[in-house]
């Protein structure tokens, strides 16, 4: 059968619940089980964010986005648990093992969550069964929770996983759409955001049942191939293909939420210089390189940018990306206009081996040496950890320079720990 087929295919979603404060749990039972907990940024200084909370949290109002301090104004025994993404990790590498001993076909989505196509591994046993061991193993194997959504496809499955938590293991037909979810609002339907859910209002469409009777040619008039997507999506419809990680990434990049405002150029380059050093880290990991280097700028507003340009050559040097992206910042953002989130995103990529690179006579000759000083550094940071060797610009004691730390910083979208061995 096709990978792109999308008759007869059985699809799992599985969901770690609460996945950061449960991580902490299994670790240390006796310190969080059980608890209301929250992991959140900043803890000392009672400004940062709560990233997520367990349930006995939410249940006395913990909500995600809130600041420490509104949390524990809801909740005065709630605690506060740093993040350790190096834990996470070791968790996440662990549910996705016990998901990929069932079918080669695994997707991650993120650090707490997959998509698996089992349609050929009914040699485990029947979708019910399937689903059953894997949360039974990932209980007993890890103490962690999970909720898993049985579907003929991706967006069912994902829209199964959430309809009961935590703990729950749930189906989802086709035919079971306009009974279980067309009257929902259209913002719960996965893939559709709150900015699109408000347009979608504008044209009198409130529901996700209407959004699946809306006329198609409207849709498509005001958003384009998505309001097609939308229309299927809505009606249960979803051809996408669970596709394995073992593919290379078309994309490495990394974001940061900054604490304070930053207004001055100097402030914000050194935020940009250490997202260079740290992307192109993750890119050389890959054995890849680069040829486009994208910004992403947010205000206090929420109010987002993103813009990009190519290179005459491919790169995987921080030097190179760090100068386009203080060139695409000076092009777009006028300083003392306050920057609340930077990102730079690596793109264009391809195998550093396949990749002909077209040099002068001074880089021909350049190029070897800086090739092993490059080799060099990133094998003392492998075995030192990332401060081990730093430029002049990097040091320093502002919050950009936490963006190296591996085991404080980290974000659920990433996912080149799943492609590297699991001893590193």
């Amino acid at each position: 059968m096709s990978a792109n087929a999308g008759k007869g295919r059985i699809i799992l979603h599985i969901d770690m619940n609460a996945f950061y404060c449960s991580v902490h749990a299994a670790e240390e039972p006796s310190l969080y089980r059980g608890k209301p907990t929250a992991v959140a940024g900043s803890v000392e200084l009672r400004k940062g964010i709560v990233v997520t909370s367990s349930y006995e949290a939410r249940a006395r109002g913990v909500r995600t986005g809130m600041t420490v301090r509104q949390a524990l104004s809801a909740c005065p025994d709630l605690m506060i648990i740093s993040p350790d993404f190096d834990l996470y990790r070791k968790y996440s590498r662990g549910f996705m093992r016990i998901a990929g001993s069932f079918t080669p076909l695994v997707e991650a989505v993120s650090i707490d969550e997959c998509f698996l196509d089992i349609t050929g591994s009914s040699q485990f046993g029947s979708p019910m069964e399937i689903a059953e061991t894997i949360a039974r193993r990932v209980r007993e194997e890890l103490s962690l929770p999970c909720s898993i959504g049985i579907a003929p496809n991706k967006l069912l499955a994902k829209m199964a996983s959430d309809m009961r938590k935590p703990n729950a293991i749930t189906i989802l037909r086709r035919r079971d759409m306009p009974s279980l979810l067309w009257g929902r609002p259209c913002q719960t339907l996965y893939g559709i955001g709150s900015r699109t859910a408000d347009k979608l209002l504008k044209l009198n469409i409130r529901t996700i049942g209407e959004l699946a009777g809306a006329d198609e040619k409207m849709l498509v008039d005001r958003f384009g191939v998505y309001g097609t997507w939308m229309k299927n999506a809505a009606n249960g419809v979803d051809e996408s293909p669970v596709q394995p990680l073992h593919e290379a990434p078309k994309s490495i990049g990394h974001t940061t939420t900054l604490p304070a405002d930053l207004t001055e150029r100097d402030q914000y380059r050194r935020v940009l210089l250490n997202l260079a050093d740290q992307t192109t880290r993750r890119l050389r990991r890959q054995r890849m390189v680069c040829q486009t280097v994208q910004i992403t700028i947010r205000d206090p507003d929420m109010r987002t940018i993103t813009r990009s340009l190519t290179l005459p050559v491919p790169t995987e040097t921080a030097g190179d990306v760090y100068e386009l992206a203080c060139k695409l910042m000076d092009a777009h953002w006028k300083e003392g206009k306050p920057v609340r989130l930077l990102g730079v995103t690596l793109q264009s990529l391809s195998p550093k081996k396949d990749t002909p690179l077209q040099l002068d006579l001074f880089t021909y000759e350049e190029e070897p040496k800086k090739q092993r000083l490059l080799t060099a550094m990133d094998a003392l940071r492998d075995k030192f950890g990332e401060g081990a060797v730093l430029t002049a610009g990097m040091l320093g004691d502002d919050p950009s320079t936490l963006i190296r730390n591996k085991k404080l910083r980290g974000t659920s979208l990433q996912k080149d720990f799943l492609r590297e061995s699991s001893d590193e």
